[in-house]
């Protein structure tokens, strides 16, 4: 990551230490600010997120490769989907896929 300054981060997202959240399910934590976190999820082919994922914030989620299914629409890439705060979802893939997205955090 390099800062050109310090209002400034820039990085590769696949050189971020990739973390296994559940078992097929890799989170890479991008840059944070104290108003919103970034972060990305790889899905391998046939998982789904371990349980209900409820907002208590705005979240944001961009969908780079793959298919996502997530309450009851199929995502492909280029899919950008936003759930106001107090949603709740639960994606899942039947092909494998990756996400990069932002959360709001409630103030």
């Amino acid at each position: 990551m390099t800062h050109e300054s310090d209002d400034v981060q820039i990085l590769q997202v696949d050189e971020v230490e990739p973390v296994e959240v559940f078992p097929g399910i890799v989170r890479r934590r991008l840059p944070a600010t104290e108003r919103a976190r970034g972060w990305m999820y790889d899905f391998a082919p046939g998982t789904e997120w371990p349980e209900v994922d409820v907002h208590e914030g705005e979240e944001r989620y961009y969908v780079v490769s793959g298919e996502f299914i997530d309450r009851g629409h199929r995502l492909g890439p280029g899919s950008y989907v936003v759930f106001a705060p107090g949603t709740a979802h639960r994606p899942r893939t039947e092909t494998g896929a990756r996400m990069i997205g932002i959360s709001i955090l409630a103030t």
